[in-house]
């Protein structure tokens, strides 16, 4: 299967500057993983098998974590104590949305991933990006940073919301499609897999983007224009809002990129419902009240 991989620099929302360092935290679970015999079920295990694994269909991984990552690829487990907050959270935050919009129960319980896998730290990557978060086909999600939680920490809940919006919204595309002629909205703006982190904020909105990582491909300018429109507080400000009294050549761009994301975010609201059922602002609205 495909796998997918939601890389970036930094967080628009919450400015979370994701610092390159030499070393990395040394985080163990306390169990031995050497012997195959040895019992390594618990409470919170039995907790995840009746409320995750047999509601859903979800499978939590938070043991043996280097298995769920690419060859070269340095990891850490979360903490244990850290496992059931976060269940909690994505509990809160990502599935009770779902259940409280029409037809968005109907629609989760047919699209939830299932595994979820929860890593301790970030993931690294050679080229200097940071893999905030990764899908496989609709099958596996992944969060990071899982050891920092802190649910009032903005850049922390910002990092797992966009992230965790981002991956599910890829399901929508990779089993309904594109919405028609979305990826024909601003063609020009994209860049590529290897080259998004080049622009800055305001060079992908004056291109018609939510954020640089969104210029990659037309799959990802989809997947990122529905997590910053259902997280982001101030979407329409940042995004739709056209500034009045132009003088200047930039902003007459930042108002075109606008326009082009408004029609982008029209198209997106239209497929939705028309294919899952889910009625986007109504989905925001459940997200918003959390916030």
């Amino acid at each position: 299967m495909r796998r997918h991989t939601y890389q970036a620099k930094f967080l628009r929302i919450g400015v979370l500057a994701l610092i390159m360092v030499g070393c990395y935290p040394s985080e163990e679970l306390n169990v031995p993983v050497n012997d195959p015999d040895i019992d390594l079920s618990s409470d919170l295990d039995e907790y995840i098998d009746v409320n995750f694994t047999q509601e859903y269909g979800m499978a939590i991984r938070y043991k043996f974590v280097d298995n769920y990552v690419q060859p070269g690829q340095r990891v850490s487990p979360p903490r244990l104590e850290v496992v059931r907050p976060m269940l909690d959270f994505i509990e809160e935050y990502w599935i009770n949305p779902y259940k409280e919009v029409e037809n968005g129960e109907n629609f989760f319980r047919a699209h939830v991933p299932a595994e979820i896998i929860f890593l301790g730290g970030l993931i690294y990557n050679n080229d200097g990006t940071v893999t905030l978060g990764t899908a496989d086909a609709g099958a596996q999600i992944t969060f990071t940073n899982v050891n920092a939680i802190d649910v009032n920490d903005e850049d922390w809940r910002a990092l797992q919301l966009q992230t965790v919006y981002h991956e599910f919204a890829h399901t929508v595309h990779q089993r309904y499609k594109l919405p028609n002629a979305f990826e024909t909205i601003a063609p020009e703006g994209y860049t590529g897999p290897g080259s998004w982190f080049v622009l800055n904020n305001e060079e992908a909105l004056q291109r018609g983007f939510v954020s640089p990582y969104s210029t990659s491909s037309p799959n990802e300018d989809f997947a990122e224009t529905v997590s910053f429109y259902l997280f982001d507080p101030d979407f329409h400000d940042n995004f739709i809002t056209q500034e009045t009294n132009c003088e200047t050549d930039d902003c007459v761009s930042r108002n075109e990129g606008k326009q082009k994301i408004a029609d982008k975010l029209s198209s997106i609201i239209d497929h939705y419902e028309n294919a899952t059922g889910v009625k986007m602002e109504d989905l925001r609205n459940a997200i918003q009240s959390r916030l």
